[in-house]
């Protein structure tokens, strides 16, 4: 194998599922490998069929897993890898393989890597090649779970050429235009530790910053192939509030029709109102926000940092720079009760928000990978459950009965309106209409009970948000 391992088709690196974007694991990958010597070729499950050929011809396969749902996916494939290509090299990348390190290095992985992950992959070939000696640091093997790699990186501009054309991912919509979407990273990592984060534990709130003539360089490369609007996939796009202006200021000037969106904390927005207004004026549409719940037993229970009366102030403070909030959330938590999550409901409906919601917020259940640094919390102890390492997820039990039952009412709900392409309304009002139904007095209820002739529609993206 080693000898092979330079040769073109030996290398090959899978992405599953990235929110729909073309997958910047890949590209960081496919470059930091390529710089190197290698000669990798790449395959997105999630746009492109698996390709057995590639899979039998590899001697390295290098998987991204960047969430949960990408591992779930990523998982399932390697097992495939192994019954085909039994000798094969498989890695597991990104944050969701430095959580899950053991169980995947008992069942399918050879090796595993976290963190800033790049360099360490590149040493991973290069140990299996023999060329150099060994230098395993940030690298996990059967028998050594180590911790991530937190070095900072020579950045090299990502390689895209080897994906599929953006043609193939999430759209933006605004108003009845459809516009390609670029996904870049100008930082990396998270300076904050919300407990039920999976960043906190790889990264310790730590944060690297991506070189401004590296964002650049990785735009422009979009913008060619079509790119008329950015995604900055950044955990927090506001870690940096000084980067991130002059990245989006260079991204301007020198292209004035492209428009924006990024993700940043409540607290960060708090204390944003002048660069929101700014980022208004050099085309940003809207803001994604983890607001997770409008409890303050639950915010503080996943220190999140931010109150319910913050989630109001900020959504007023975007609004105010002439923005649109797009809130997530983690509806069903062991602290949320009843009337919680009809509060989110009826505060979504009376703040105009269902149409900058995705159902699939509504039946978002908190995960609790190993390592999860809310394994730490007392308060979680009297409703954690076992380790499913199958599932790579604690399971946990609601003291109230009825809202597991909820919850398995609304993922239903949620799956159906998906299949059958519903309008988010009526979605929206089928959630409402379960969750009203779990509690006496209903009526009192603030939430919509029709979908109205007119109303505002708000820009976003066409793939709705997983983790």
């Amino acid at each position: 194998m080693p000898s092979e391992l330079r040769q073109a088709g030996k290398v090959l690196l899978v992405s599953c599922y990235e929110l729909g974007h073309q997958p910047i694991g890949l590209a960081w990958a496919a470059a930091f490998l390529e710089r190197a010597g290698f000669i990798p070729i790449c395959l997105d499950t999630a746009v492109e069929p698996v390709d057995r050929t590639k899979l039998l011809q590899a001697r390295f396969v290098g998987i991204s897993v960047p969430m949960h749902t990408a591992l779930r996916l990523g998982f399932r494939l390697a097992r495939q890898v192994r019954l085909l290509n039994p000798g094969c090299h498989i890695c597991f990348f990104g944050l969701y393989a430095a959580l899950n390190s053991e169980y995947l290095l008992e069942t399918v992985a050879d090796s595993t890597i976290g963190g800033e992950l790049e360099a360490g992959l590149v040493r991973v070939l290069i140990n299996l090649i023999g060329e150099a000696q060994e230098d395993w640091r940030g690298i996990s093997r059967k028998g050594a779970v180590q911790g991530s790699e937190l070095q900072k990186l020579a950045f090299v501009v990502p390689q895209r050429t080897l994906l599929p054309p953006l043609e193939r991912y999430v759209r933006l919509q605004s108003g009845d235009a459809l516009s390609l979407v670029a996904h870049v990273e100008a930082s990396r990592g998270c300076k904050h530790h919300c407990l039920h984060c999976p960043i906190t534990p790889v990264y310790g709130g730590r944060f690297f910053v991506v070189p401004k003539e590296i964002v650049l360089e990785d735009v422009r490369r979009q913008v060619v192939g079509g790119a008329r609007h950015v995604t900055f996939g950044d955990p927090d796009f506001l870690n940096g509030p000084g980067h991130s202006r002059e990245v989006v200021r260079r991204i301007r000037e020198e292209f004035p029709f492209l428009t924006f969106d990024f993700t940043a904390k409540i607290t960060h927005l708090l204390r944003s109102g002048d660069l929101l207004r700014e980022f208004a004026t050099l085309g940003c549409l809207f803001v994604v926000s983890a607001a997770e719940s409008l409890s303050d037993t639950v915010l503080i229970n996943l220190q999140k940092g931010h109150s319910r009366a913050d989630f109001f102030e900020a959504l007023r403070i975007v609004r105010g720079a002439g923005l649109v909030l797009k809130p997530s959330f983690v509806s069903f938590t062991p602290w949320t009760t009843l009337d919680d999550y009809i509060d989110v409901l009826e505060t979504v409906g009376a703040e105009d928000l269902i149409d900058c919601v995705d159902p699939i917020q509504f039946a978002v259940r908190l995960l609790i990978p190993p390592g999860s640094a809310l394994l730490s919390s007392t308060a979680l102890r009297p409703m954690l459950g076992a380790l499913r390492p199958e599932s790579f997820t604690y399971e946990w039990i609601h003291p109230d009965p009825r809202m597991d039952r909820l919850y398995r009412e609304v993922s239903a709900i949620v799956e159906q309106g998906v299949a059958n392409g519903e309008d988010r309304w009526e979605t929206f009002l089928r959630i409402s209409h379960a969750a009203l139904s779990v509690r006496a007095h209903a009526s009192c209820s603030r939430v919509p009970i029709s979908v109205p002739a007119q109303r505002r529609r708000y820009p976003g993206l066409t793939e709705p948000w997983f983790c």
